[in-house]
């Protein structure tokens, strides 16, 4: 008997189908196994799982990669983006499928089942009208065997199918929900080939777990019926089988499955907007499983507080605000180059060199995602200035005087926060919000944002002084 996977080299597998963008659903799972193995002092494992020919495709299968990649989660076994490793993708793994298929044959565990899909839907529905939970019949089960081979030999279309034993139960423990327990009675002979020769999930997955010495899977729970079909088949093969974990599904703010609808639901999605991936990773961790350190950040501090006992089993709902908490830590983290490099990616000449770091230091408060760097970058930097809705209601309700005195002390040369701020005080005998909201209408066009101290040293005396005469004017003064 093989080991128990207990006493086995910890081994986790990420097995994407390259079907589509790689989903929040999916990261989290990659990410669950990376902190499970590294937990474990193991190897996490990348495989492909590309048999399905019509919506498969190579441009999936880099998109995934270079997500995962992006995202910081390297794998230790697996293809690589620019250098394929065929033993990792099923499409490639044809010869290993068939030698496990001839020795199930061998055994008599598979046979040829002929029924057409259409007679397949009217079995289940047939099932469902009489309150029974739909399976096979077993049906091509019961044709004499010789002559059922002879019509597959023949080229009569025909999947083949494992025979599952009656009569038992398939009893395991799951990671997550504790013991299992499903009679055979309920499963029905599942089909393991399809008619077009491609392995079916039930048997390309189960066979590479085996083959490639998979010590633990965690999966969303969707697959919890999978496992005992998985089971039956691994030890009919000998092979080892893992230990099985289904973590909570993922729903939106309403409780329903998290989707498109609900915003952004891919990599690709979130990485256009500006996430970091730091700041995924952190969010993800949490996302139905708690840490005791709830400061932990870092992938290493992340693995090092990852368990399977802290796993919940209830649905894990997908929180905006609290994915911009982790945001806001990633983007406070970062050095001042590195968020030049982030907030301008593609403005390379913004904001002016001389002036970079003490943007940052300026700005970075306000500022959670690219587009709100370069906003205050062209607040700051711009010529024009155009004024918000409640900026134009500070200035129509500011103190006649005040907005005239600025403007004349700016062309003076007073264009120091402390400096300013104390003349007008002294001057116009403004002070507090009275004086400083319509002082940041004027400067900025905005009453929120960076202190007003960094945004005067930041701009050009020139450049406060027109903008001081110019909200002057607009009030009338």
């Amino acid at each position: 008997m093989p080991p128990e996977p207990s006493s086995r080299p910890v081994r986790t597998r990420f097995a994407p189908s390259p079907t589509g963008l790689l989903h929040i659903g999916n990261v989290r799972t990659a990410l669950f196994s990376a902190l499970f193995a590294r937990a474990g002092g193991g190897s996490f494992v990348l495989r492909i799982e590309d048999t399905d020919r019509a919506r498969s495709s190579a441009a999936h299968a880099r998109a995934l990669m270079e997500d995962l990649e992006w995202l910081g989660l390297a794998w230790d076994e697996g293809p690589a983006s620019d250098a394929p490793a065929n033993d990792y993708y099923q499409s490639q793994r044809g010869a290993i499928y068939e030698h496990h298929l001839e020795r199930l044959r061998a055994a008599d565990r598979v046979y040829p089942c002929f029924c057409t899909e259409g007679e397949l839907k009217l079995e289940r529905k047939r099932q469902r009208a009489a309150g029974e939970p739909p399976r096979y019949s077993g049906r091509c089960a019961r044709l004499a065997p010789q002559a059922s081979w002879r019509r597959l030999e023949q080229g009569e279309a025909a999947t083949l199918r494992f025979r599952v034993p009656r009569g038992s139960s398939v009893v395991f423990d799951d990671l997550v929900r504790g013991s299992q327990s499903f009679p055979t009675e309920e499963i029905g002979d599942f089909i393991l080939r399809r008619t077009d020769g491609t392995p079916a999930f039930f048997f390309g997955n189960a066979v590479d777990d085996g083959e490639m010495r998979i010590s633990h899977v965690l999966r969303g729970e969707d697959h919890l019926s999978n496992t005992p079909r998985q089971l039956l088949l691994l030890e009919a093969l000998e092979l080892p089988a893992p230990c099985y974990g289904h973590i909570s599904m993922i729903v939106g703010e309403d409780g329903a499955p998290l989707s498109k609808r609900h915003g952004s639901a891919t990599v690709a999605d979130l990485r256009g907007e500006g996430f970091l991936p730091a700041a995924l990773l952190a969010y993800l961790a949490r996302l139905g499983h708690h840490y005791e350190d709830e400061g932990s950040f870092e992938f290493a501090e992340l693995a090092r507080g990852f368990s399977a006992e802290r796993l919940g089993r209830a649905p894990a709902r997908f929180d905006r605000a609290q994915l911009l908490h982790w945001q806001r830590v990633a983007v406070d983290r970062l050095g001042a180059e590195d968020f030049i490099a982030w907030g301008f990616a593609a403005e390379p000449e913004s904001p002016p060199g001389a002036a970079r770091e003490a943007f940052v230091d300026a700005a970075r408060p306000n500022v959670l995602l690219p587009r709100d760097a370069r906003h205050w970058a062209g607040i700051l930097f711009a010529k024009d200035l155009a004024l918000s809705a409640e900026a134009r209601r500070a200035l129509a309700e500011a103190e006649p005087r005040l907005l005239v005195t600025a403007a004349r002390l700016a062309a003076d040369g007073v264009t120091d926060y402390e400096g300013l701020s104390a003349a007008l005080r002294r001057e116009t005998g403004v002070k507090g919000r009275a004086l400083f909201r319509p002082l940041r209408a004027a400067l900025t066009g905005e009453l929120g944002g960076p202190e007003l101290a960094r945004v005067l040293a930041l701009m050009p005396p020139e450049r406060v002084a027109a903008r001081l005469r110019a909200a002057a004017a607009l009030r009338g003064g």
